[in-house]
Order: C-alpha cells, then sequence, then structure tokens
C-alpha cells in the first residue's frame, strides 16, 4: 500500500483533568469524600481546613469578584439562603487566563466514564487516623467459643478435641462436619475414638450461647431446652415436640400434633409459643461482621409547615485556600519552586471548587426529592409517589448518569428516619381510577394487610391481589408474590398459627 495524506473531519470527548475530579467527587460517599479530602489536606500545602469559630467570608476566592451561589438551606419552594462554604482569598495579580469558570460542568451523557474509589488507608504520618474505629469488628464466634475453653479444666488431648469441633462450627452454629469424619482427621498415633469425640461435643454444647455445636434443628433446640429452669411450664411437653414431631409442626399440621400428643388446641399453643422463643441459629447472637456507619448528607425537617432541605455541614470540613503560602507565588517567576507553588494553588482552587459544585448538585437534587416526595414525609410509605431518574433529570436539567451518581450512598436525613436517595425512586402501577400507585407504596400495603391478617386464616397472593383491586390498584398475582418476598414475608401457607 502507498502512504498517503488523509483529511478527515471528526468529534470526540476529551474530559480534562478537572472534569475528571468533578465527576469522581460526585459519586463518593460521605465517608469516602472525608478520606478524598483528607488526603488532599495532606498532599496539598495550598489547601487548609476552616477551623470552628474562625472569620468567614462570603466572597468566592475562585474567581476575581464573582460570588458563586453557595448551597445552604433550601425550602421546597427552592428559595435558597446563603451559607458559606469555602473561605475567601485575596489573589492579587493572578493572570485572567488561569481564572476558573463560575460553572464547573459535572452533567456527562456517558455512563461510566470515570471511575475511581477513595483508598481507605491513611497515610504513614496521620496522627489523628483511628484505627480501631476503621479496622475494629465484632467478636467471631470462634473466638468466643475459644475464649470459654480456655477457662475449661481439660486434658491436653481434650483440649486438641475442642480445638478441631470448634473449627467446624459455621456461623449459624452447628456443627458441619460428622465425627466420624472429625475422628478420623486426627492422627492415628493420638489413639483417638469416637467416643472420646462425642464426650468433647457434649461439653462443649454447654458453652455459650446455648444450643451451640449442635448437628441439626432438633438437637439444637433440645439443647436449649436443657437449659431452661425445670419448673418451665410445657418443658417437657416441648422437649417431646421438639424430638419427635418437629417435622409435623415445620409443614403446621396443628390436628395431627395435639392427637399424637393428646393435646388441646390452648395447651399446644402454649407449647408452640415456647419453642418460638428459642433461638435456631444461636451462632447469629454473636456478631463478626464490620460495624457500618451512615452519615447523612443531607437533613430535611419541618419548620412553619414547610420542608426545609440543607447539607449537613458537619460531614464534610470546609477549605480554602491559605492565604499565606498563596501569598508566596510570583507570577512572572519560572523558577522550580515557585512554578510548584502555582500548580498547587491551581490544584487546590480546582478542588474547592469541585466540592462546591459537588454540593450544589446535590442540593438540587435533593430538593427535587422532597418536593416530589412531601406525601411519603407527611403521611409514611403508603403516600409514596412513583418516581424515576428521568423526572429529576428533567426538573434539575442534568442528565440520568448524573443523577444516579448523585442518588447513590447518598443518605438523607428526615423525621422518618435515614435513606438513601435512591430509596425514594420506584415504579409504577396503574390504578383503576387513570393514575398511578408506586411499588414502594404498594409494598407498605401488603405489610400492612399482613399484619392485620387473621393469624389463623392468613391471606394468600391472590386474596391480597383482590384486596389491592378493591381499593383500585391493579397488581397481579405474581407481582404481589414478588413484593411479598422482596419484604421478607413468608407464604401463607408458613404464616399459618395455632389460635
Amino acid at each position: 500500500m502507498k502512504p498517503s495524506l488523509v483529511l478527515k473531519m471528526g468529534q470526540q470527548l476529551t474530559m480534562t483533568p478537572q472534569l475528571q475530579q468533578a465527576i469522581r467527587l460526585l459519586q463518593l460517599s460521605t465517608l469516602d469524600l472525608q478520606q478524598e479530602i483528607q488526603e488532599a489536606l495532606e498532599s496539598n500545602p495550598m489547601l487548609e481546613r476552616q477551623e470552628e469559630g474562625e472569620d468567614f467570608d462570603n466572597t468566592d476566592p475562585l474567581a476575581d469578584g464573582d460570588a458563586l451561589p453557595n448551597p445552604g438551606t433550601q425550602e421546597v419552594a427552592f428559595q435558597e439562603s446563603t451559607v458559606p462554604t469555602v473561605e475567601n482569598l485575596e489573589e492579587g495579580d493572578w493572570h485572567d487566563s488561569e481564572r476558573i469558570p463560575s460553572e464547573l460542568p459535572v452533567d456527562t451523557a456517558w455512563e461510566d466514564v470515570y471511575q475511581t474509589s477513595a483508598s481507605s488507608l491513611p497515610s504513614n504520618d496521620d496522627d489523628e487516623w483511628d484505627f480501631t474505629s476503621r479496622t475494629s469488628s465484632g467478636e467471631s464466634l470462634q473466638s468466643h467459643l475459644l475464649w470459654q475453653l480456655n477457662l475449661a479444666p481439660m486434658s491436653d488431648t481434650d483440649r486438641l478435641i475442642a480445638v478441631t469441633l470448634i473449627d467446624c462450627i459455621n456461623d449459624q452454629g452447628y456443627l458441619e462436619e460428622s465425627l466420624a469424619d472429625i475422628t478420623e482427621g486426627f492422627d492415628p498415633e493420638l489413639d483417638i475414638e469416637l467416643d472420646e469425640v462425642e464426650a468433647v461435643l457434649h461439653r462443649i454444647q454447654q458453652f455459650e450461647p446455648a444450643g451451640i455445636a449442635a448437628r441439626d434443628l432438633s438437637e439444637c433446640l433440645l439443647l436449649q431446652l436443657r437449659q431452661l429452669p425445670p419448673k418451665t411450664p410445657w418443658l417437657s411437653e416441648a422437649q417431646r415436640l421438639v424430638g419427635d414431631y418437629l417435622e409435623l409442626l415445620g409443614s403446621r399440621d396443628y390436628s395431627q400434633l395435639m392427637r399424637r400428643m393428646k393435646l388441646k388446641e390452648d395447651e399446644l399453643r402454649q407449647i408452640i409459643e415456647l419453642i418460638q422463643s428459642l433461638n435456631p441459629r444461636p451462632g447469629s447472637q454473636i456478631e463478626a461482621s464490620e460495624p457500618e456507619y451512615v452519615v447523612p448528607d443531607v437533613i430535611v425537617r419541618k419548620h412553619n409547615e414547610r420542608w426545609l432541605v440543607e447539607l449537613n455541614q458537619e460531614a464534610v470540613p470546609r477549605l480554602r485556600v491559605n492565604p499565606h503560602y498563596a501569598g508566596f507565588v510570583r507570577r512572572a517567576d519560572s523558577s522550580a519552586d515557585n512554578t510548584f507553588m502555582r500548580n498547587q494553588l491551581q490544584e487546590a482552587r480546582w478542588f474547592i471548587k469541585s466540592l462546591q459544585s459537588r454540593n450544589e448538585t446535590l442540593m438540587k437534587v435533593a430538593t427535587q426529592i422532597v418536593e416530589h416526595q412531601r406525601g411519603f414525609l407527611e403521611y409514611g410509605e403508603e403516600a409514596m409517589k412513583p418516581l424515576v431518574l428521568h423526572d429529576i433529570a428533567e426538573a434539575v436539567g442534568m442528565h440520568e448518569s448524573t443523577i444516579s451518581r448523585v442518588t447513590t450512598q447518598k443518605f438523607m436525613h428526615t423525621p422518618r428516619g435515614i435513606y438513601e436517595l435512591k430509596y425514594f425512586f420506584s415504579s409504577h402501577v396503574s390504578t383503576a381510577e387513570g393514575g398511578e400507585c408506586s411499588s414502594t407504596a404498594i409494598r407498605a400495603i401488603i405489610k400492612k394487610l399482613v399484619a392485620a391478617e387473621n393469624a389463623k386464616k392468613p391471606l394468600s397472593d391472590s386474596k391480597i391481589a383482590g384486596l389491592l383491586e378493591a381499593q383500585g390498584i391493579q397488581v397481579a398475582r405474581r407481582t404481589v408474590a414478588k413484593y411479598r418476598e422482596s419484604l421478607g414475608i413468608a407464604p401463607s401457607s408458613e404464616r399459618k398459627r395455632l389460635m
């Protein structure tokens, strides 16, 4: 092929580092953002934290003479009050070409054009970083049992058997391996027999929590019943039911139970209540997962019959450019030190601007959500309206991908609790009058109907669909089943209770 020059025209998306930074900060959760800010403060000498009680100027440090709006408190009528978020810096003779525009674009029509996550690890010189608050977790079940084992007098061989048995207990508290397999796993020179392993198992089954190291559900419940006071009403009958007729109880065949155990309905009901007070998963009492912290980004409160939306100012520290270091920058100096200071100052200004842009976008979206879901704030889940990302995107003039970023891992504190912003979005179902009802409201209605049902004759999915249709909500039976399962509600056959 002969080489040649060809002139072509085309378009392509070029994302500047500043736009990438703005999008990255927009999609971070509050905890990740705090870590990102801490890393920026440590790496950039031009940035500093606005300390509590210091004078705060409303003018903007990022552009000469052009003040930017600061997202403070907003009513659902979109009235703003100026609550400053950045500190003023006189830039002096900073060159006009290096000014930052008043509007920083963070909206984009491309999904996931820039993804990143803030590091959860601190720098080596961070003295304020609390290791225990970020790495501590609850006590594991194995460590809890080993702690009790250390307090029990036992021979070395029995202790070896006990440690092996504890390692075979799952998170629910059940022994996963059979005693025969555990016995075969020991060194033949130790000459450990099955009787010794079973004897040690019985000792472990006396540990806390009650019912631990059981091999099946029946043994787990029996272990818990044996630790109850001997004078507990219906104790012997409950032990007999758990030991011999647990399958009938699981299938809720109460008539067969009453016939085989020769009990009346009221007597059987009291026995079942005693069994239901036990824990079928004793290991779950020991929490081993790491604690999860939720810091609300937005606070919603009612004042003078109006709903106010405001950013949680305590969640994100206020930043400013350090005027002392900024004064060292000289425009005409091209030395390495001065170039470094100029670059750090520019990065600090962009970082503050990106934070402010994030806050403004978050306030716009949160205010629109509160405006749309005012019924939920007033009356609860049953008043939730259908809402999709497109509705909010159209109201604030942004792309749906931007709304998705803003509502992910962002939380709103309301008088009804703390909710992720995505919670307020739901699909719709048509009503008989031609209107729409949100899926969240339907779930709340289903939950209310099940809570008020006759426990002896629970409502089937078809019956619930009929009750919803009577209220003008047209929902198929399979849709009711899907909503019921998402709420963690068992089928009607499993909800049946003996009155």
